[in-house]
């Protein structure tokens, strides 16, 4: 790794103002569809990775949400262990509320499915998934966001919330990390 972190970059997938135009358009979609059944949801963001998504997609929503958030982790490194932990989990309680899980990236789906089957077990009246990226190609359990900015190729990407060992989150974009850095 670099002192600079955007020297490890091979190529930008989604720049930052792409992000931004894309968290418009998923949150006018999100409210449309609350909005529809008269719902205030609370919107869960699971730590860390989807930090900054979060912040930029509940800026443009104009109706009332609850936040919360909870940690989980399923990953070593790179790899997806498959087993789903949870560090923190939510303040609030979900009996008969609406959640909206924000999530960086669908990947495996495993933390996904266990996160959505926690908050069905807890009474949720209902479940939905947005996540900002969706990479299909590694996906081993059958689940799907509800709302999807955008999908990306089988590559490792970094940045706005996406790590690798803990860093490269703060990038303003999206990248692909040069492959020398994690083999």
């Amino acid at each position: 790794m670099s002192n600079v972190i955007s020297e490890d970059i091979e190529r930008v997938l989604f720049t930052e103002e792409q992000i931004e135009t894309r968290c418009k358009e998923l949150a006018a979609q999100i409210e449309a569809d609350y909005d529809d059944r008269g719902i205030t949801p609370i919107v869960v963001g699971l730590l860390k990775g989807s930090v900054p998504f979060m912040a930029e997609l509940i800026k443009y929503f104009r109706h009332p949400i609850e936040i919360d958030f909870m940690s989980v982790s399923s990953y070593a490194g790179t790899t997806s262990v498959g087993d789903v932990k949870i560090n923190k989990d939510t303040d609030l309680s979900a009996k008969g509320k609406h959640v909206l899980i924000v999530e960086d990236i669908v990947d495996t789906g495993r933390t996904l499915a266990e996160v959505r089957k926690l908050f069905i077990n807890k009474g949720a009246a209902d479940v939905k998934i947005v996540s900002l990226l969706d990479k299909p190609d590694r996906r081993v359990v059958d689940i799907q966001a509800d709302y999807n900015g955008f999908t990306v190729p089988n590559e490792f990407v970094v940045g706005y919330g996406l790590d690798y060992n803990q860093c490269y989150r703060n990038l303003p974009y999206i990248g692909v990390l040069k492959p020398e850095i994690y083999e």
